[in-house]
């Protein structure tokens, strides 16, 4: 008989229930997580937690360069950001260099942060404004 743990039936839950809109949020938020514990890594001349970090954010953005819309003219430019906060975090991993992870969080907060604007706006499209029936 398996064991039940509220926590992992609740982030099960919320990731199975989510929009897809809701899943980038959530990656971009894995995303920051992931880079600021690689900067812990640095921090405390824990390798084998900065690489292994660094490794994670970098298969988000992977995720975010791979399922981009090319239909849409600004995936192009996407792209290249994407591309280029990679390589700043292989180069951030090659030289245990915390400020280069900083500039990525720097990156994906902002990315986080426009596509939180987004969902909200088409939340309100989709559901009306606050009072309206």
């Amino acid at each position: 008989m398996a064991v039940n743990n509220p926590y992992q039936s609740y982030q099960q839950n919320s990731v199975t229930q989510s929009t897809p809109g809701e899943l980038t949020l959530m990656l971009y938020n894995g995303c920051i997580k992931f880079l600021n514990q690689a900067k812990k890594g640095i921090e405390t001349n824990n390798i084998e937690l900065r690489n292994t970090n660094i490794q994670k954010a970098q298969a988000i953005i992977r995720e975010f360069m791979i399922t981009l819309d090319k239909s849409v003219p600004v995936s192009e430019s996407m792209f290249d950001l994407y591309e280029y906060m990679n390589n700043r975090l292989i180069e951030a991993n090659v030289k245990n260099d915390a400020s280069i992870i900083e500039e990525v969080i720097g990156y994906t907060t902002e990315f986080r942060d426009t596509w939180k604007q987004v969902i909200q706006i088409n939340r309100q499209k989709q559901y009306g404004k606050p009072g309206e029936v």
